[in-house]
């Protein structure tokens, strides 16, 4: 294929995410349909630490045999009640307001870290680069998006940033009022997936797209997948988690001990959707 042709972008959805689309990767591969070459491959959240493995030359069926692994010191963690609660506050206060929303959650983010109710960001960004191949940056285009935690600007941070990638990708998985916001050149950063869960758009202009989406919908100031990519010129497969994967991820996408189970259920998936993901991403 011709260069900035393909895109493949790789949503949010946690430590559940992460296995999902790397079984899906895995399967479609061994079905006949190799994403990871893609041109441009846009990670948010999860799908920046897929992302970042994928670019970095490790194979799919390592990646894959990762996921298997029984989960080693890292804790579970969850988005409680509270702290969905306070979005919905501050979605309400926003009033549709996108970087006003954006702002609000900052807030939540940065005031439970100060308050020590969140990890250090130091043992944060340890984690992500355990998850990590490589922390330098691929030759190829990849893009991580993270949102400010105090302005509410959205970045898609790549390469040519400044920004090392270890730093981009604990930024993008910065859940808010969970793990701590991230330092970057005086600015503390949270996830990217407070401006869409996948952030589909930033592969316009390419030919064919592929998104991977454990979380798809939209509520509010948070753009749905297919708002995203309803009029691109281009052709477009979007995968979700069928039922079987949602049983797989179960209801903690923060649970390491369901990483296995969700990394098979991607995988299982493949099958079904191989076809429809073929006939948008080859000629």
């Amino acid at each position: 294929m011709s260069a900035d042709r393909t895109a493949l972008v790789l949503g949010g959805g946690g430590i559940t995410g992460i296995a999902w689309e790397i079984g899906l990767l895995a399967g479609l591969a061994e079905a006949g349909v190799d994403l990871s070459g893609a041109d441009l491959v846009v990670g948010t959240s999860a799908g920046s630490v897929v992302g970042a493995q994928v670019t970095s030359g490790a194979g799919l069926e390592e990646l894959y045999a990762r996921q298997l692994e029984p989960p080693a010191s890292e804790r579970v963690a969850q988005l409680s009640r509270a702290a969905l609660a306070r979005y919905a506050w501050a979605m309400l206060r926003s009033r549709g307001r996108d970087e006003e929303f954006r702002r609000r959650v900052g807030a939540i983010a940065r005031a439970a870290a100060d308050a020590g109710l969140t990890p250090t960001e130091q043992e944060r960004l340890e984690v992500i680069g355990s998850r990590l191949i490589s922390t330098e940056w691929p030759d190829r285009r990849l893009v991580v998006t993270a949102v400010d935690a105090e302005s509410g600007e959205f970045r898609a941070l790549d390469r040519d940033s400044g920004v090392s990638l270890l730093q981009a990708v604990a930024a993008s998985c910065a859940v808010p009022g969970v793990y701590p916001p991230i330092t970057i050149d005086g600015h503390r950063y949270v996830d990217g997936g407070m401006r869409s869960a996948a952030n589909a758009d930033l592969a316009e202009g390419y030919e064919r797209v592929v998104v991977l989406a454990p979380i798809a919908r939209g509520v509010g100031p948070l753009a749905s997948v297919d708002a995203q990519v309803t009029g691109m010129v281009a052709r477009v497969a979007v995968v979700t988690p069928d039922q079987a994967s949602r049983r797989g991820i179960g209801k903690n996408v923060l649970d390491p001990a369901a990483r296995r189970p969700s990394a098979e259920a991607g995988r299982a998936q493949a099958a079904a959707v191989a076809d429809r993901v073929r006939e948008a991403w080859q000629d």
